[in-house]
């Protein structure tokens, strides 16, 4: 990988990671256009670009920990604070909240969760919320690193569905639920809509706010929620595929890949403060209209041969 490619990478991971239109569509396409790793076998290629593609999103994961670094503060000390005083028995007053954040009767559970601070709560609800995609995909590693993650049929088909659904959660959803009032049933709906994002094209943020919108979360609820549920999956997936790009990059690719990776936090910080600023007054119909104009656009092109799946 020269500095050039590296430049290229970087800006396309940080400008799409957090953007609902795939960042590893924009990534594997991109790949092919700048002849990443050409001269090798198909197996081998489809690995390196994998490989690739999970550290430089650490510099992406870097991105989030600046933006909302008071969020994850306050979030990990109030979740260390609350459980500490469970432990001890001095858990305090229940807050008298479900896990959708409405009133609820007595239970064990409820008078536990009540305990915890709406921070605290947030911090399990990342953590509920992450472990489908985990699960998955590590079920399914192999596939997800070999070719059939790489071909455009599928980036293309899933850019198609996706933005399909996003528009029908926009119809759909209430949209009237904000951050302080999710619940288990949030962390469920977005954390299963996550697993969709183990196929290429299908976006982890455009499937988690998605997810979001289904469960009547607000827009820019729905883009916070899917930033915080981002940084385990991508610390994940970048800290699992640092070891094999060890192993399977060419040598020389350390510094390239840095420059790469730190090139994508700085676009990816500007990523997330536009689309939050975005959605505070729109919808994603644009979004909607471009996954739909892009995957077509793909479909065609291959369906005419002028470029291969592969």
């Amino acid at each position: 990988m020269t500095f050039i490619q590296a430049l290229i990478i970087g800006i396309v991971q940080g400008l799409t990671e957090f953007i609902p239109v795939s960042s590893t569509a924009h990534l594997i396409f991109a790949s092919k256009w700048l002849g990443l790793y050409n001269g090798t076998g198909a197996e081998l290629q489809a690995e390196r670009t994998t490989a690739t593609i999970a550290v430089v999103q650490l510099g992406t994961l870097l991105a989030v920990f600046v933006y909302f670094a008071r969020d994850i503060w306050s979030i990990t000390s109030a979740f260390v604070r609350d459980h500490s005083a469970l432990l001890r028995g001095g858990g305090g007053a229940a807050r008298d909240v479900d896990a959708g954040g409405e009133a609820r009767g007595g239970g064990a559970f409820d008078r536990v969760w009540g305990a915890l601070s709406a921070e605290a709560r947030l911090g399990w609800l990342v953590v509920i919320g992450s472990i489908p995609v985990g699960v998955v995909g590590l079920l399914f590693k192999d596939e997800i690193e070999g070719t059939f993650t790489k071909n455009l049929w599928v980036i293309a088909t899933m850019m198609i569905v996706v933005g399909l659904l996003l528009a029908m959660a926009e119809k759909m959803g209430s949209r009237h639920r904000e951050m302080h009032q999710l619940g288990l049933r949030d962390a469920l709906a977005v954390g299963c809509a996550q697993v969709l994002s183990l196929l290429p094209g299908a976006s982890r943020s455009g499937s988690t706010i998605m997810g979001g919108l289904f469960a009547g979360e607000t827009r820019e609820t729905a883009a916070r929620f899917s930033f915080l549920l981002s940084i385990p999956a991508i610390a994940a997936s970048g800290l699992l595929e640092l070891g094999e790009a060890v192993e399977k990059l060419p040598a020389g690719s350390a510094v390239p890949l840095l420059v790469a990776t730190a090139t994508a936090g700085v676009v990816g910080y500007l990523s997330i403060w536009f689309l939050l600023s975005f959605l505070r007054r729109r919808s994603t119909l644009a979004f909607v209209v471009y996954r739909l104009a892009v995957g077509g656009a793909i479909l065609a092109l291959l369906a005419s041969g002028r470029i291969q799946a592969v």
